[in-house]
């Protein structure tokens, strides 16, 4: 009955989450995300490491602590934390009523067919 009240459910604020949803599905998003946001201080930081090799550690620091500074902006954001969960409120009422998931709804299908 439960799974039939959430599909009814439109709107995203009237969806009751799970802890483990709030607390490691949705942080999940938002570090895959927040990657995708800071996409040229991952590059930098990990051309640095391939560059330093053994020494990265000493030599990557002001790389690093660049990534670290935009990747914590984005985790302290609670706008970024609700674009999240609203995101992933509609994949999972998306999933309850395809039972397919995201991940296999936006693969391609091959060429050679």
């Amino acid at each position: 009955m439960r799974i039939m009240a959430t599909m009814e459910a439109t709107n995203t604020d009237e969806i009751k989450l799970r802890h483990v949803e709030t607390d490691v599905l949705i942080p999940k998003m938002m570090r895959e995300k927040a990657k995708e946001r800071c996409a040229d201080k991952v590059e930098a930081f990990n051309h640095c490491c391939k560059d330093s090799g053994f020494f990265m550690v000493f030599k990557c620091q002001e790389e690093n602590a660049a990534l670290k500074e935009c990747l914590t902006l984005h985790y302290k954001d609670p706008t970024f934390f609700e674009e999240c969960k609203q995101e992933y409120i509609r994949e999972k009422l998306e999933f309850e009523r395809t039972g397919i998931p995201t991940k296999n709804r936006t693969q391609k299908l091959p060429t050679s067919m």
